[in-house]
């Protein structure tokens, strides 16, 4: 007899939430969940529930899980509430599948790893890029020497954000927002996945596999929180990871993860599941992979006893990074002649001229943007937030 459905409730239902909204109607098509709730401060309509039934809404997360006997809480909110829903959730012994980062600091995420461990419920994380049956492949390429010893991996995003996006939300471009950490940097959650990706492929994903992060965070948009950014991260095993990303690119680029070896390389689009690699003397190879849904992996491990994908511990090493940003000196300032202002699809946007090439080199040498000559990195020449 197949299992009844999963009750779920969503937080966070607009914004990033349409995305688990409409994940949530694939897998009530399924049979695999029902929406039991959903927790917005505005009620949704009609077309916004279609095919979904008649969940019950409020903007009291605790009492929606407790009057709907929710298993699993999606929670797609603002940065600085996760840890406190995501305890929430723990406290009255509800999974969950919380949207990245998980939290904005490594104080909260210590204290939801604890909630959770008493609770002994479950908590995903939702860097879907970590679904991807890609990580496991390149993993065991690796393993079988296909690219020989592994001299480090980059990572690299250049993504186009017009002005309007960092009015999204109250609380979009903020560092901080009355008094609670926010961490709305391009390193910590637009672009995530590019580092956590590689986190991931490194095999160091845990907290105490990082040993040292150096950061260079810059903003061109009139915010407080870095749109232009590069951090370099070595592992306790001797990895070494470099990250170069950014939301004011002259085009809109596709991010990736390469890892580099002294025999080849390896490239992986994440958000096209896409691989490529690339050795001397030899045809490249194009590889595509499917990707496990994370919800879907939750319910299975909940009735199914299989694996997490992304559980809150093997997050911890991103989590050091979001620390790093969140305790380093204010981004520098980019002055107005490193930066140029183009129209964009909802209104102006800021554009680095170079900046493209420059994310590019960045993950193909592992260095920072100071050390790639860039005039405005010297402006000034590193925004202090290394940790060890």
């Amino acid at each position: 007899m197949n299992a009844p459905p999963v009750p779920v409730v969503l937080a966070g239902a607009r914004g990033h939430g349409r995305w688990h909204l409409a994940n949530i109607r694939r897998l009530v098509a399924e049979g695999v969940v029902r929406l039991a709730g959903v927790c917005e401060l505005a009620p949704l309509g009609d077309e916004e529930l279609a095919g979904l039934g008649e969940p019950e809404q409020s903007d009291d997360l605790p009492a929606l899980l407790a009057r709907t006997g929710a298993e699993i809480a999606v929670v797609c909110t603002p940065i600085h509430t996760h840890a406190d829903l995501g305890l929430a959730a723990a406290r009255l012994g509800v999974h969950l599948l919380l949207e990245k980062p998980p939290t904005p600091s490594a104080a909260a995420f210590r204290c939801l790893a604890e909630a959770v461990g008493e609770a002994g419920t479950a908590c995903q994380i939702g860097f879907q890029s970590l679904g991807s049956h890609a990580i496991d492949a390149i993993r065991e390429q690796i393993a079988a020497g296909a690219i020989g010893a592994v001299r480090g991996i980059g990572a690299a995003g250049a993504w186009v954000r017009d002005e309007a996006y960092w009015r999204r939300a109250p609380w979009g471009g903020h560092r901080s927002l009355d008094g609670r950490d926010v961490v709305d940097g391009v390193l910590t959650n637009p672009l995530a996945h590019a580092v956590a990706t590689a986190l991931r492929i490194e095999g160091s994903d845990r907290a105490g596999q990082i040993a040292s992060v150096e950061l260079e965070l810059y903003r061109a948009n009139d915010i407080a929180a870095d749109d232009t950014s590069c951090a370099r991260i070595r592992t306790t095993g001797g990895g070494l990871i470099g990250a170069a990303v950014t939301l004011c690119a002259e085009a809109p680029g596709e991010p990736y993860v390469v890892v580099h070896g002294d025999g080849g390389r390896i490239t992986l689009w994440y958000k096209e599941d896409r691989a490529v690699l690339e050795r001397p003397g030899k045809e490249p190879v194009t590889s595509r992979h499917g990707r496990t849904d994370l919800l879907a992996n939750l319910v299975a491990h909940l009735r199914e006893g299989a694996e997490l994908l992304v559980p809150l511990e093997r997050t911890g090493a991103f989590t050091r990074l979001v620390e790093a940003v969140r305790t380093a000196a204010e981004p520098a300032e980019l002055p107005p002649g490193a930066w140029v202002t183009e129209p964009g699809q909802g209104g102006p946007r800021r554009v680095i001229p170079g900046i493209d090439r420059l994310t590019d080199e960045g993950a193909r040498r592992l260095a920072l943007y100071s050390e790639l000559g860039a005039d405005w990195a010297r402006y000034p020449a590193r925004a202090p937030g290394s940790e060890g």
